[in-house]
């Protein structure tokens, strides 16, 4: 199974968007796979799922997560690196189970004209350490909410081209 993380709990965001695209296009080459919103983690997961608790409402997220083999993680920027909050799910998620040995392609993007770049080095290093395995193509979406048109497409030649370019190599990796 894949799963694309949309990387904030931020409403109405250009992340959650920028997952769509990718779910929409990757269905377009005929690959499966279903979009986990940090949007919808528990309200007070931090009181209850960390530091091996469980609830119930983690659980069934827990269970995606473990059963999932390739992750699209679609990364905003937030004072130059990345939220807290998927810090905080990477913590909750049982360790080795979650991410261990598995594949994973980053999405970084931003509102400013850098695309995230620092956060996606900031969570490589991350990905890395959990053994978590990280296609070379990364990309970095500057000024993300001049990207789409009105269909939510991304639209501007150059960075059609290389999440294409992404998304191929993804299916083969």
């Amino acid at each position: 199974m894949t799963t694309i993380i949309s990387c904030t709990n931020r409403e109405g965001s250009n992340t959650l968007k920028l997952a769509e695209y990718y779910h929409k296009e990757l269905a377009a080459k005929g690959f499966e796979s279903e979009i986990f919103s940090l949007q919808s983690l528990p309200d007070n997961f931090i009181i209850s799922d960390l530091y091996g608790k469980r609830s119930e409402a983690f659980q069934s997220i827990q269970d995606k997560i473990s059963a999932t083999t390739k992750f699209i993680f679609v990364v905003p920027e937030y004072n130059g690196s990345f939220p807290g909050i998927l810090k905080l799910f990477i913590d909750a998620c049982t360790f080795p189970d979650s991410f261990y040995g598995k594949k994973a392609a980053l999405v970084g993007l931003s509102t400013g004209k850098y695309g995230n770049v620092r956060g996606i080095e900031h969570f490589t290093g991350i990905c890395h350490y959990i053994n978590l395995h990280v296609l070379p193509l990364r990309i970095h979406i500057p000024a993300v909410g001049k990207e789409f048109d009105e269909k939510g497409d991304l639209f501007k030649e150059d960075t059609v081209k290389f999440v294409t370019q992404q998304i191929e190599q993804f299916i083969a990796f």
